[in-house]
C-alpha cells in the first residue's frame, strides 16, 4: 500500500523472500544510491560514516564483494591526506576516534603507509585523553567529566585492534578499565540496565545531584555498550585479567534487556523501561543493536543458544517496520537522531530519520550478524 513521503510498505512476501545478509546488501546498496562516498555526512572524519562502513565492511567479509571494498577506500581516502594526515577531524571528541577502525583492514590489504600513519595519529590520543577524576574519559571537551555509554563503542574496538596489532598491550588495560568503570557507575541495580551517562562531578544539568548519574535508559547508548565489548573480545587477550568480569557484565545487561522487549513486535523502545508511557515508541536502532550483540553473544559462547528466539523475534520486527522507496531501495524509518542526554521529555521528543548512517550501520550489523546465526542452524 502507498505510505506517506513515497514510501512503499514492503509485502509479508518479500519480507520473507530476502535472507539477513540479503537485507543488509539492500541497506548498503540503499546508501550507495544515495551518496557517492566522499559525499557522506557529516563533512569530517566521524563516527556516524564510520559505524556505517564498519557495517558495510563485515558485509563485504560475507558476500565477498569488492564494491563495498571500493566504496568504503574511497571514503577513507577522501579523508586521509597523502601525507597521512586526517583532513578534518575533532581530536578531543570520541565520536571522531571511531573511523580509525576501518583503517586496519585498508592498510592490511595495502600496506599503505598513510593509514597506521593516521591510526598513529588517532589511538595515542588516548594516552593523554582528559578524565574525570576516577580516570574515566570525557566524552567530550566541551562536556567536562562527562562520560557516556556511547565512549565505549568510539574508543574500545579500535583501541584494542589497536593493540593486538601494534603489539602495544597498555591498550587492553586502558580499555578494559573504561569498560568497567562505567558499568560500575552507570548499572541499576534494580533493572540491571545502564543510565545513558555518568558525571562524577555532578556538574551537568542532567546529572543527578547525589549520584550524577543521567535520568533516564536511553536505548541507543545501551546498544553501544554491548556491541563494543563484543569488537574489543575479538582483540583482547583471551587470558586478560579483565575478561572474565567484562564477560559476566556483558552477560548480565543482554539478559537484564529481554523482559524490556515488545511482546507484540519484538522491537525495544527509545527508552527502555517505560514502555507502559503513552508516549514512549518504537525504536528501531537500539533493536537492532541489541539483536547483533545478543546473536553475537551466543556465536562466542557468551550467552545460551536460547536468547537466539529474543534476537529473532527483534530482527523479524525491524524487518516488518521496512518500506521500499519509488526507486527501489529500501527504507530504515523509527531511527532516533543523534542525541545528547536528557530527561525523558527529551528523548520522547527527538526527531526520527530514515536511512541515516548511523541507523542504517546498526541495522547491518545486525543483519550480517543474523546471518552467521542463521548458518548455525
Amino acid at each position: 500500500m502507498q505510505t506517506s513521503e513515497n514510501n512503499i510498505q514492503i509485502t509479508n512476501t518479500t519480507q520473507e523472500a530476502l535472507t539477513p545478509i540479503q537485507w543488509a546488501e539492500k541497506a548498503c546498496e540503499a546508501l550507495m544510491a544515495k551518496f557517492e562516498p566522499e559525499q557522506l555526512p557529516p563533512d569530517r572524519f566521524h563516527y556516524h560514516q564510520g559505524v556505517f562502513l564498519s557495517g558495510m565492511e563485515k558485509c563485504r567479509r560475507e558476500t565477498n564483494d569488492d564494491k563495498y571494498y571500493t566504496y568504503i577506500k574511497r571514503w577513507v581516502d577522501s579523508q586521509i591526506l597523502p601525507d597521512g594526515s586526517i583532513k578534518k577531524y575533532n581530536p578531543e571528541e570520541l565520536d571522531d576516534i571511531q573511523p580509525g577502525v576501518l583503517l586496519f583492514n585498508l592498510y592490511e590489504k595495502t600496506g599503505d603507509e598513510r593509514y597506521k600513519k593516521a591510526l598513529h595519529t588517532l589511538v595515542p590520543l588516548l594516552k593523554a585523553w582528559k578524565t574525570n577524576p576516577s580516570g574515566g574519559f570525557w566524552h567530550k571537551e566541551r562536556y567536562p567529566n562527562q562520560m557516556w555509554l556511547d565512549g565505549l563503542y568510539m574508543a574500545g574496538p579500535i583501541a584494542t585492534q589497536f593493540g593486538k596489532t601494534f603489539d602495544e598491550a597498555e591498550y587492553f588495560d586502558m580499555m578494559t578499565y573504561q569498560a568497567i568503570l562505567m558499568e560500575k557507575h552507570t548499572k541499576d541495580p534494580d533493572t540491571g540496565l545502564l543510565y545513558h551517562g555518568w558525571d562524577e562531578t555532578k556538574a551537568a544539568a542532567w546529572a543527578d545531584p547525589v549520584t550524577g548519574l543521567a535520568p533516564e535508559f536511553w536505548g541507543r547508548a545501551i546498544g553501544w555498550y554491548p556491541v563494543a565489548l563484543l569488537e574489543m573480545f575479538e582483540y583482547l587477550p583471551a587470558d586478560h585479567k579483565d575478561k572474565a568480569e567484562l564477560t559476566g557484565i556483558l552477560q548480565d545487561l543482554l539478559i537484564a534487556l529481554i523482559p524490556y522487549q515488545d511482546a507484540a513486535t519484538g522491537l525495544w523502545y527509545q527508552v527502555v523501561d517505560k514502555g507502559d508511557m503513552a508516549d514512549n515508541w518504537l525504536e528501531n536502532s537500539c533493536t537492532a543493536l541489541y539483536v547483533h550483540a545478543i546473536a553475537k553473544a551466543v556465536r562466542f559462547g557468551y550467552l545460551d543458544p536460547k536468547y537466539l528466539t529474543y534476537a529473532w523475534k527483534g530482527y523479524q520486527g525491524v524487518i516488518d517496520t521496512l518500506k521500499f522507496d519509488e526507486n527501489g531501495h529500501v527504507v530504515i524509518g523509527q531511527i532516533c537522531i543523534g542525541t545528547g542526554i536528557g530527561d525523558y521529555a527529551h528523548y520522547i521528543a527527538r526527531p526520527t530519520s530514515e536511512n541515516d548512517l548511523h541507523g542504517a550501520g546498526a541495522f547491518i550489523l545486525m543483519c550480517v550478524e543474523m546471518s552467521l546465526a542463521a548458518q548455525e542452524v
